[in-house]
C-alpha cells in the first residue's frame, strides 16, 4: 500500500510538473475562463432557441385560448353564415301613422348614436340591434295602449295645477321665511333653497326632493330614476324582454343617460325657460314703460350691469355713425334714451351696493310726495275701498264704511226692483204689494243693524234723522232714496272726522293703497338724479289745485298719422304750459284718439254732472290722407280740453284737477278700462250694482222671503248675499290671538284648501286657485278675494255658461290627438336631431346674455298684463305676483323638483293600480331635510307623551 501511494503522488507530482512546464504558470486562469465562456454560451443558445419558439406558440394561440374542437363546430357556423337571414320589422306602434313615423325615426337615430358607433367595432352580427329595436318598440305599444285607456282631463285640468300651485306656495313660503330671519340682510340664492326644502316637507310631510335636485352626483346614481326605470321596463316589457337581465340594464341606461336626464337638464334650465317665455310671447311688443319698471324694480346687479353695458355699446356705436338731416334727430332721441337708461342703471346699483332702502313703498312714505286721492274716488274703487276697509277696521270705524255700502248696494236693487215693477205693471202683471214688502223689510233690516237702539256697533249720526228714518218707514212706501240723507251724514263724517279719512292719508296703508294704484312715484328716480329733469311728475301736478296763483294751459299743436304693425291711427301733440309766480314750464306729450276717449268716460262715470256739460267728438274712421278730417278733429279736441281746463270747472270739482293731471303727464298714458271691461262693469264691479251689498239687511228675514227677495231680482241678492257675508265677516270677526299651526291650511297642498262653496266649474275653481297663489290673495280681506271670486264666476257664466266643462274636455282631447302628439314627437326629434344629425351639445351663453334675457322675459310678463287685472287685485299686487312667479323659476334645483313632481304626478295617473305614491315617499327617504323633520316631530312629541 505504501508503494501504490508513492506511485500515485510521485505520477502526479510528475503531471503537475510537466502541465506547469508546457503552458506556464497562468494556466489556472485560462482554464476557469474557458469553463466560464463554456456555461455562457450554452445559456445564451438556450435563451434565444426558447424565445423564438415561445413567438410562433402566441401567435398560434392569439385568436383562441380554447383547446382545438372538433371537426363538427366549424362546420356548423360555416352553414350558419351561408343562410340568408332577413330582418322584418312591424313598423307599427301607436294605431296612428302620423305618429309612428316620427317615432320610428327616433328610435333609429337614437340607436345609431347611442348603440351602433360603439357595438360595430366588436361585432357585424345585426341580431342585438335588432333585438334593443324591438325592445323599446314593445314599451313604446305598451305605453301608447296604457295611454288610450287614461282619462287625462284630471290630470291636466287639477293636477298639473295644483302641483305648480303648491310649487308656488313652497317658493312664496320660503322667501317669507327668509325674509323674516333678518330684514335688513338679503338671503343668498344658497339659504332660499335650504329654506325651500325644509318647507316642502313641512306641508308633504312624508316626502322631499333635496337630494335628487341639489346634488348631480346623488342624481345621477340615484335609486330614483334607475328604480323608476326599471319598473317602467318591468310593466311595459314583455316577461322575456325582462328577465334578460344584460338587455334590461343596457336599455334603461340608454333611456337615463342618453334621453331622460339630458331632458331634464334642458327643462331645468333657467335661461332656457326664459328664452322659452319669450318665445311664448314673441308676438307681444316689448312696452318701454314696462322694461323701465323692471329696471327699477331689479334688484339683481348682474341684470343691471348687462343692460347698462349694453347701453353702453350702443351709445357708442350711435356716436360713431356720421349722419346728417332728418337722421341726425332720430339718433338724437335714441342717444336721450340711453343716457336715460344708463343713468337709472347706475342709480340703481349704486343704491343696492350701499345698501340703501330700495323699496318703493319705503321710500315713498319717507321721502317722496303723496298724491291725494279723494274720499269719493276711493269709495268707488275696489282696490282703493280694500285699504280703506282695513283703515276702519284699525279704528273702529267699520260700522260707518259698512253702512254706506249696503245703503249703495240696497239704492241700486231698489232701482232695479222698482223698474221689474213698473215693467210688470205695463204688461197687466201685478205684484206690487209684493216687491214693496220685500224692499220695505230689506229697509227694516238695514235700520235694525246699524241704526236702531239694539245696533252694535251702531251708527252714530243725528238722532233726529233716525227718528225721521223710522217714520218713513212706519208710514211711507220705501224708496230708493230712502237712506240718502243719514249716507250723506255718514260721508261727511267720515270725510272730516280726524279718526277717519284724514288720518288714513298719514297712514302707511295709504302709501300702499297708491303704489297698487300705480300712482306711487320712487323719489330714488327724480329730477336730476335720473336725467329727466324736464319731466313733470304726477307728484308735482296734483298740488296745482290747491294753489291760485298756479295756471294750466294745454292745446293739442300738432296732428299726426302713425303706422303700428299694420295699424293706422292719429296722433296728438299736446303742449302744456305750467305757470307760477316764479316760474314757467312747458313739455309736451302725444295721445291717441283712443286716450281721449278712455279719459272721458272715465270722468264722467266718476262726475256724472260732466256728461252733460262735455261732449268726446265721435269716433270715424279715416283714410290716413284725410288731413281736412284730421284739422277738424283738432279743432274739436282742442275747443274739449279749453272746457275741460277752465278755472270755474277744476274749482268746482277738485277731485277732476287730479285726473286732468294725470292725462297731461308726459308719460306713457295708462287707460283705466278696456271696452270688454266696461261692457262687463254691469255685473263685476261690486260697488256699482247689487253685490255691494244689501245682504245683512236680506238675511235677517225669514229664508222664504229671502228666496223671494233672490228670485225677483235674477239671482242679484244670492250674489250679494254672499259678498256681504264676507265683508261683516272680515270686519267682524275676531282676529286669532294664537300663531298659525300645523293645522293652518297654508301649511297642506293648495288642492286640499278648494272652497267648499264654489262651483263644481273646473276652469273656475282652476283660476281661483292660481289667482291665490300667483298674487298672494289670501293675504288679502275677505271681501277683495269674493270679489274676484264673483268676477270670475260671472266672468266664465256670461261668456261659456254650462258648456265650459265639455270645452275643458274637447280641449284636452285636442291636446292628446293624434295630430297633436306627432306634433310633439316632431318638435322633439328637431330639437335632438335637427336634420337627422344628433344636435351638438349647447354652448353656455355668456352671463351678460342670459342676465338681459331675464330683463326681456320680465318686461314681456309685465306688458301682457291687461289693465282689467291691474284694476281688479292692483297694480303693485299684479307686478309682485308675476315677478314672483318668474323669480322662481331662476333656480335650477327648483325647477328641477317641479320636473319631478310632474313625471311622478305622470305615472301615477298612468299607472293608478300601482302604488307609485308608496315608492316614490321610499325612494326619496333619504333625504337630509326628511331626517331632520323627522328628529324635530320626535323631539315636539316627546313632552307630550311623558304628559301622558
Amino acid at each position: 500500500l505504501f508503494q501504490a501511494s508513492l506511485s500515485i503522488w510521485g505520477w502526479g507530482s510528475l503531471g503537475i510538473v510537466l502541465f506547469l512546464i508546457t503552458f506556464g504558470p497562468f494556466v489556472i486562469f485560462y482554464l476557469a475562463f474557458y469553463i466560464l465562456c463554456f456555461v455562457g454560451g450554452g445559456l445564451v443558445v438556450t435563451l434565444l432557441f426558447g424565445k423564438t419558439n415561445s413567438e410562433k406558440y402566441l401567435e398560434q394561440c392569439e385568436h383562441s385560448f380554447l383547446p382545438p374542437t372538433s371537426t363538427g363546430v366549424p362546420k356548423c357556423l360555416e352553414e350558419m353564415k351561408r343562410e340568408a337571414r332577413t330582418i322584418k320589422i312591424d313598423r307599427r306602434l301607436t294605431g296612428a301613422n302620423i305618429i309612428d313615423e316620427p317615432l320610428q325615426q327616433v328610435i333609429q337615430f337614437s340607436l345609431r348614436d347611442y348603440v351602433q358607433y360603439w357595438y360595430y367595432t366588436l361585432s357585424d352580427d345585426e341580431s342585438f340591434l335588432l333585438e334593443i329595436r324591438q325592445t323599446l318598440q314593445n314599451a313604446l305599444i305598451q305605453f301608447a295602449t296604457r295611454s288610450k285607456e287614461i282619462d287625462w282631463q284630471p290630470y291636466f285640468t287639477t293636477r298639473i295645477v295644483d302641483d305648480f300651485g303648491t310649487h308656488l306656495r313652497v317658493f312664496r313660503k320660503a322667501q317669507q321665511k327668509i325674509t323674516e330671519k333678518d330684514d335688513q340682510v338679503k338671503g343668498t340664492a344658497e339659504d332660499l333653497i335650504d329654506t325651500f326644502f325644509e318647507v316642502e316637507v313641512e306641508m308633504e310631510k312624508e316626502v322631499c326632493r333635496d337630494l335628487v335636485c341639489t346634488s348631480p352626483k346623488d342624481e345621477e346614481g340615484f335609486l330614483f330614476i334607475h328604480t323608476t326605470l326599471l319598473i317602467l321596463l318591468y310593466l311595459l316589457l314583455p316577461p322575456g324582454d325582462f328577465q334578460n337581465k344584460i338587455m334590461r340594464y343596457f336599455v334603461r341606461e340608454i333611456l337615463a343617460r342618453g334621453i331622460l336626464l339630458p331632458l331634464i337638464n334642458q327643462l331645468s334650465d333657467p335661461d332656457y325657460i326664459n328664452q322659452y317665455v319669450i318665445w311664448m310671447i314673441r308676438d307681444s311688443n316689448c312696452n318701454y314703460e314696462a322694461f323701465m319698471n323692471i329696471i327699477k324694480l331689479s334688484d339683481n346687479i348682474g341684470e343691471l350691469e348687462a343692460v347698462r353695458d349694453k347701453a353702453a355699446e350702443e351709445l357708442q356705436y350711435l356716436r360713431s355713425l356720421d349722419t346728417a338731416g332728418d337722421d341726425i334727430n332720430t339718433i338724437k332721441n335714441q342717444i336721450n334714451s340711453l343716457l336715460f337708461v344708463k343713468k337709472v342703471c347706475d342709480s340703481r346699483i349704486q343704491r343696492l351696493q350701499s345698501g340703501k332702502e330700495i323699496n318703493t313703498v319705503k321710500l315713498a312714505a319717507n321721502f317722496g310726495k303723496l298724491c291725494t286721492v279723494p274720499l269719493d274716488s276711493i269709495l268707488v274703487d275696489n282696490v282703493a275701498l280694500q285699504f280703506f276697509m282695513d283703515y276702519m277696521q284699525q279704528t273702529g270705524g267699520q260700522a260707518h264704511l259698512f253702512f254706506w255700502m249696503t245703503v249703495e248696494g240696497y239704492r241700486v236693487t231698489a232701482q232695479q226692483q222698482l223698474e221689474v215693477l213698473l215693467s210688470r205693471q205695463r204688461d197687466g202683471k201685478h205684484q206690487t204689494n209684493q216687491t214693496k214688502g220685500l224692499l220695505r223689510a230689506a229697509a227694516v233690516g238695514i235700520y235694525e243693524q246699524y241704526l236702531s237702539e239694539k245696533a252694535s256697533p251702531r251708527v252714530t249720526v243725528d238722532d233726529y234723522l233716525v227718528a225721521k228714518l223710522a217714520d218713513t218707514l212706519n208710514h211711507e212706501d220705501p224708496t230708493p232714496e230712502i237712506f240718502d240723507d243719514i249716507q250723506r251724514k255718514v260721508y261727511e263724517l267720515m270725510l272730516r272726522d280726524e279718526r277717519f279719512y284724514p288720518s288714513f292719508r298719514q297712514n302707511a296703508l295709504y302709501v300702499r293703497m297708491l303704489a297698487e294704484l300705480d300712482m306711487l312715484k320712487d323719489p330714488s328716480f327724480r329730477g336730476s338724479d335720473d336725467g329727466d329733469g324736464g319731466k313733470v311728475s304726477l307728484d308735482d301736478l296734483s298740488n296745482v289745485s290747491s294753489d291760485d296763483s298756479v295756471q294750466l294751459h294745454a292745446y293739442i299743436s300738432d296732428t299726426g298719422v302713425c303706422n303700428d304693425h299694420g295699424k293706422t291711427y292719429a296722433l296728438y301733440a299736446i303742449t302744456v304750459h305750467r305757470r307760477n309766480l316764479n316760474s314757467e314750464e312747458m313739455w309736451k306729450t302725444y295721445r291717441r284718439y283712443s286716450d281721449f276717449h278712455d279719459f272721458h268716460m272715465r270722468i264722467t262715470e266718476q262726475f256724472e254732472n260732466l256728461s252733460s256739460i262735455l261732449k268726446l267728438p265721435g269716433k270715424k274712421t279715416f283714410n290716413n290722407m284725410d288731413r281736412d278730417f284730421l284739422e277738424k278733429r283738432k279743432k274739436d279736441l282742442n275747443a274739449y280740453l279749453q272746457l275741460l281746463l277752465t278755472p270755474e270747472m277744476m274749482k268746482a270739482s277738485p277731485a277732476l284737477a287730479h285726473c286732468v293731471y294725470d292725462f297731461l303727464e308726459n308719460k306713457a298714458y295708462s287707460k283705466g278700462k278696456g271696452d270688454f271691461a266696461r261692457k262687463m262693469d254691469t255685473f263685476v264691479n261690486p260697488l256699482r250694482n247689487s253685490m255691494r251689498n244689501v245682504s245683512n239687511a236680506v238675511k235677517s228675514l225669514p229664508d222664504s222671503l229671502a228666496e223671494g227677495m233672490t228670485k225677483m231680482s235674477d239671482n242679484m241678492g244670492k250674489m250679494s248675499e254672499r259678498l256681504g257675508q264676507d265683508i261683516k265677516q272680515s270686519f267682524f270677526k275676531v282676529p286669532p290671538l294664537i300663531p298659525k299651526t300645523d293645522s293652518d291650511p297654508e301649511h297642506y297642498r293648495v288642492s286640499a284648501q278648494l272652497d267648499d262653496n264654489v262651483d263644481d266649474n273646473i276652469p273656475l275653481r282652476v283660476m281661483l286657485l292660481l289667482m291665490d297663489e300667483v298674487f298672494d290673495l289670501k293675504e288679502r280681506n275677505q271681501w277683495l278675494r269674493r270679489n274676484i271670486k264673483n268676477l270670475l264666476q260671472q266672468l266664465i257664466r256670461a261668456t261659456y255658461g254650462d258648456t265650459i266643462n265639455r270645452k275643458i274636455v274637447d280641449h284636452v282631447d285636442w291636446m292628446t290627438s293624434p295630430e297633436q302628439v306627432a306634433d310633439s314627437v316632431k318638435r322633439f326629434r328637431d330639437a335632438f336631431w335637427p336634420n337627422g344629425i344628433l344636435a351638438e351639445t349647447v354652448p353656455c351663453r355668456d352671463k351678460a346674455i342670459r342676465m338681459r334675457t331675464r330683463i326681456a322675459g320680465k318686461t314681456k310678463l309685465l306688458a301682457i298684463m291687461p289693465d282689467e287685472l291691474k284694476h281688479i287685485i292692483g297694480a303693485e299686487t299684479t307686478r309682485k305676483g308675476i315677478l314672483r312667479v318668474f323669480e322662481m323659476f331662476q333656480h335650477n334645483q327648483l325647477n328641477r323638483r317641479m320636473v319631478y313632481v310632474f313625471l311622478e304626478g305622470f305615472l301615477e295617473t298612468l299607472f293608478p293600480q300601482y302604488k307609485f305614491r308608496d315608492l316614490f315617499n321610499k325612494l326619496h327617504s333619504r333625504s337630509k331635510q326628511m331626517q331632520k323633520y323627522k328628529q324635530k316631530l320626535q323631539t315636539t312629541q316627546a313632552p307630550s307623551l311623558q304628559k301622558r
